[in-house]
């Protein structure tokens, strides 16, 4: 069954074969230009090697060509790009068991004890997820409480963010977790109160004592998972993505599709620390392979965790926490010594950090090292959500790219006011102040902790109001973007972020001819209509990918 299945989706992502000197016509076009602005068009004109040869505005004479598509008057905008997303979790996730669209506790275990009932055969029982924020619960779920689901198998199932492992009795039992596993560096047991006996929940580096004894993926499953990741991210209109957190497993999985002409997504991988750098490309970044559809940047790096699992590091105490200030995940020394090897090989860091104690580091080591490694090294910090106000000026100097994610404003913004209090928000998820002060964006959705939809992401970028409209007129609303600059972020800007500029990210003659049709302007769409956006065709280098009919 497993083997027909992956036939089957493997099937799917092979695209259309390329149509030679192909026009598009009858569409209504736009695109952003090197300056950042708007440029309409009526046609597209697509050579060979589906690469853009001409952009046709309205009474322009249309040239003869092997083949014509219609349009049919539809609005036809660049590839989307994704600039921070997880693309084997996106895969793997939706072979799993998702707990994101749950309420409650009593909801996920229901959920849970069904899947596993549905799933006999599977030796662990695996997911992600869950979030008690959401749920209400003011506190972590234990091992006790997921034996009431399932007590036959091992459960591991990681948090929403990414950050934390849920695991029931079996599953710590074959880990070999006791009460005297202490915390490891950078990570915390969580533990029931008044004793040292492991609660069931892993925080950051404390998640590796229970990975360690999950099997993992076979090569025939990471295609799998990766095939359906494919047909996911191309169904919401994404062409290209950012990879973070790349491993030498997963670069197989794609250098597999690419040799089996089944790769439609064009990945600018960041290998999953050093040594998967060095694994995956040697001693320098690889080239463009498969058509530019594949490239080892740089290198994912993590200074600290997420705010939902109170690791993400802060300068003073978390308000609803006293005491704790997060978890630094290395120390300067550390950070500063691979922000050098990697710079003397000319990869590009990309290091996650979100509390303004872990921006902060990151950005003075940045500042730093800059000085000894001039030139156009686009250093990126990912997500930088909380920014001591004191620290945002450093995000314009040396070309420091802020990789930001819009819907985790309006998903985390109740938990960023509790985890800080009012009086520390003045630089949380600070898009406009940063570009004012000569930073560069680049815009992602950071799935799957997130819906990988970029039309979520363009509302929440220009509005910073939820689904629900809320808070209504916006929540900082000076950091609010406009229409232009939020398209940029997911096309234009997230290209240059990972070095494609010129490949690929605008409708521009010479670039890639990637496109998306959908059903409405997105720059002209109310907040409500820019959510709704239906993709009706996604294209990757003139070949169609996916089809909503």
């Amino acid at each position: 069954m497993k083997r027909k299945l992956l036939a089957a989706l493997l099937a799917c992502t092979v695209a259309t074969p390329a149509l030679a000197d192909v026009l598009i016509d009858n569409v209504e076009g736009l695109t952003i230009d090197e300056n950042g602005k708007v440029k309409r068009f009526t046609a597209l004109v697509i050579d060979d090697d589906g690469k853009i040869a001409q952009v046709l505005e309205r009474g322009d004479r249309k040239p003869q060509t092997d083949f014509r598509e219609d349009g049919q008057g539809r609005v036809m905008i660049p590839g989307l790009i994704d600039a921070h997303a997880h693309v084997m979790g996106i895969g793997i996730g939706a072979l799993t068991l998702d707990l994101s669209d749950t309420n409650s506790l009593d909801e996920a275990l229901e959920k849970i004890r069904t899947f596993a009932a549905e799933n006999e055969a599977r030796p662990w029982i695996l997911g992600r997820g869950w979030n008690q924020e959401k749920w209400g619960l003011g506190r972590f779920p234990t091992a006790a409480e997921l034996d009431s689901a399932v007590s036959d198998r091992p459960v591991y199932l990681q948090r929403v963010d990414g950050h934390a492992g849920w695991a029931n009795s079996l599953a710590m039992e074959a880990a070999g977790i006791t009460a005297a596993t202490k915390n490891p560096s950078g990570g915390r047991v969580e533990r029931l109160p008044g004793s040292q006996v492991p609660s069931g929940v892993f925080v950051d580096g404390a998640e590796d004592l229970m990975t360690r004894a999950i099997p993992a993926p076979r090569p025939v499953e990471r295609d799998l998972a990766f095939a359906e990741a494919q047909r996911v991210l191309h169904r919401f209109g994404i062409t290209a993505v950012a990879d973070m957190g790349t491993t030498i497993e997963d670069w197989q999985a794609y250098r597999r599709a690419g040799d089996a002409g089944t790769l439609t997504l064009r990945i600018m991988a960041y290998a999953g620390g050093p040594e998967n750098m060095e694994l995956i490309a040697g001693a320098r970044p690889s080239p463009w392979l498969y058509e530019d559809k594949l490239r080892l940047n740089g290198v994912k790096l993590y200074m600290d965790g997420a705010l939902g699992s109170r690791g993400a590091w802060l300068k003073r105490p978390y308000a609803d926490d006293p005491g704790n200030t997060g978890l630094p995940l290395m120390t300067g020394a550390q950070l500063r010594n691979i922000l050098v090897r990697a710079a003397q090989g000319n990869f590009q860091p990309a290091i996650h950090a979100i509390g303004d104690a872990a921006d902060a580091e990151v950005l003075n080591a940045i500042t730093e090292i800059a000085e000894s490694f001039p030139g156009d090294r686009r250093w990126r910090v990912e997500h930088a959500q909380i920014v001591d106000p004191a620290d945002l000026p450093l995000f314009g100097q040396h070309g420091i790219i802020a990789s930001m994610q819009p819907v985790h404003q309006t998903s985390d913004r109740l938990m960023a006011e509790a985890r800080l209090g009012p009086d520390r928000l003045e630089g949380a998820y600070a898009w406009n102040t940063i570009l004012s002060l000569g930073g560069r964006l680049a815009f992602g959705s950071d799935a799957p902790v997130e819906s990988p939809d970029p039309f979520a992401g363009l509302a929440a970028a220009s509005t910073r109001m939820d689904a629900n409209g809320q808070p209504f007129g916006g929540w900082r609303p000076q950091d609010r973007v406009n229409r232009e600059q939020a398209l940029a972020g997911f096309t234009i800007d997230a290209a240059f972020a990972g070095f494609a500029e010129g490949r690929f990210g605008r409708l521009l003659p010479g670039e890639r001819a990637d496109f998306v049709l959908v059903d409405r302007d997105p720059l002209l769409a109310t907040p409500a209509e820019l959510r709704a956006t239906k993709v009706l065709e996604t294209w990757v280098g003139g070949r169609k990918v996916y089809d909503a009919d």
